[in-house]
């Protein structure tokens, strides 16, 4: 019976102090790609190294912006060594606030040169697509499915259009971009033309692409990622890539990137080496979120959309960056205080 009031004894002790009893990591990673995705390849560079990986995951809704927040606020004692991000523009925006260290990784080898940011602090690599989904039953006919981002307030799909609210994830960055390409006045225009158009915005990408799936509306805007899993579900459903007049199809890298402070920078460097290596491109691209290779020839599925197959728009995500960081309060007035 003591044994039992032991065990139990130590589940409390565990639970008050809010951490694991088991051996303590060797590196922690904060991670934004959707956990299904990401965990594998983690579990795979523990195997492969023997150290030991403390996973930290957030919420679609909160996708992003939680775990930028958690590494602002603890950024004079981070917790936190590596920073896998789902897009670019907040990833730049820690290493402005000094909370990245530059680290040139041996394994960058065939990545762009603009999906490097300066000084080192992050690189990018394998990208999602920003498209639009189109439920095909709803929409039988290929000439009458939306092309760009201008059908969002087209009287002829009132009611029948969805996209994540533009406050966090890609969502947020994609707004960011129309901010530098449009201007202001045009963006929040178009953002305004949307809603009084009905269309729906709701908590991330995976439940724009949900609505299109279910058939509770007729296209929405989503990520390659995410139209895969509705491809998956077998929902009737089809992607439309933007073409160069129709704005072109944006294309967002994961980032990765060491904490500067960290408790391992050297167990971080071989997570960072890891992560970037042409294999975990490779996997990602083969695997169920179909992501993109920044690279040139990895091996990718025979229904795979490539870079080369598509009108990728032009754009700076520093500059993007700088958008967000300029209009957030505006986003922000617009979704969670009412129009402008």
């Amino acid at each position: 019976m003591s044994r039992y009031r032991h065990r139990f004894a130590l589940f409390a002790l565990c639970s008050l102090l809010g951490a694991s009893c088991g051996p303590p990591a060797d590196v922690r990673v904060f991670c934004a790609l959707d956990e299904v995705h990401s965990r594998p390849l983690l579990e795979r560079f523990q195997a492969a190294t023997g150290l030991k990986v403390d996973m930290v995951f957030d919420l679609e809704a909160n996708k992003t912006v939680g775990l930028v927040r958690t590494l602002l606020e603890e950024r004079a004692r981070p917790t936190c060594d590596v920073f896998w991000n789902n897009e670019v523009a907040h990833t730049i925006r820690l290493a402005r606030e000094g909370v990245l260290a530059p680290y040139v990784s041996p394994k960058v080898a065939g990545i762009p040169g603009r999906w490097r940011g300066p000084d080192a602090m992050w690189t990018g690599f394998a990208a999602r697509a920003r498209v639009l989904i189109v439920n095909t039953e709803l929409v039988p006919d290929p000439d009458d499915w939306p092309k760009g981002l201008a059908d969002f307030e087209d009287p002829k799909w009132q009611g029948k259009a969805v996209m994540a609210q533009p406050l966090a994830g890609t969502t947020a960055t994609h707004i960011s971009w129309l901010f530098e390409a449009w201007g202001e006045a045009e963006t929040v225009r178009w953002l305004n033309a949307c809603m009084e158009n009905g269309t729906a915005f709701v908590s991330g990408n995976a439940q724009s692409m949900l609505a299109v799936a279910d058939g509770r509306r007729a296209f929405g805007l989503t990520d390659t990622d995410d139209f895969e899993s509705a491809k998956r579900r077998g929902a009737p459903v089809a992607a439309v890539y933007p073409d160069a007049a129709h704005d072109g199809t944006l294309v967002i890298p994961n980032t990765v990137a060491v904490i500067k402070g960290g408790p391992h920078p050297e167990a971080a460097h071989r997570l960072v080496d890891y992560i970037l290596s042409e294999s975990t491109e490779r996997v990602l691209a083969l695997g169920n979120s179909a992501q993109i290779p920044l690279r040139p020839g990895v091996p990718v599925r025979a229904d795979f959309r490539t870079l080369a197959t598509f009108d990728e728009a032009e754009w700076d995500p520093h500059a993007a960056a700088d958008r967000w960081e300029r209009h957030r309060p505006l986003l922000e007035s617009i979704f969670l205080g009412g129009r402008r």
